[in-house]
């Protein structure tokens, strides 16, 4: 592939998230975050694999900045439960565990937290249809 074309599929397909990120509401934007998150990773898994210490690291950075700006920045404590609360926590722990990732090489800790944001982003699926959250996120939008 040329550099063209390699520099076209890229603005290609900034364009197609930019895009996705304009047309979704709070519930969808929620699932993006976790996406990213989850890709960013897998991107860490490969690269620590491969032995890319540089491209590992700004793997494992992106990962925690999504959790850590993305889905713990978009917690609502005004509810007045233990949800925000707990789901903060246990943000903030996969934070110190992508870092232990990070510095350690420990492929575990990476997975680890793949696991549990793939739980969570599961349960968050699994509501989208529920009315009442349904209503709040056209609310929302």
């Amino acid at each position: 592939m040329s550099f063209a074309s390699s520099n076209s599929a890229q603005t290609y397909a900034k364009v197609g998230v930019e895009t996705a990120v304009a047309a979704a509401d709070s519930h969808q934007l929620i699932v993006m975050l976790f996406d990213g998150a989850l890709l960013a990773i897998a991107k860490a898994e490969g690269f620590m694999g491969q032995g890319m210490i540089a491209e590992k690291g700004e793997a494992v950075s992106r990962a925690i900045d999504i959790i850590a700006n993305g889905l713990r920045a978009s917690l609502d404590f005004s509810a007045g439960d233990e949800l925000a609360g707990r789901l903060a926590g246990l943000y903030d722990y996969m934070g110190l565990r992508l870092v232990h990732a990070n510095l350690k090489n420990d492929l575990g800790a990476l997975q680890e937290v793949g696991r549990l944001l793939g739980e969570i982003k599961s349960a968050w699926e699994e509501i989208a249809d529920d009315p009442a959250v349904l209503s709040t996120s056209k609310a929302a939008a």
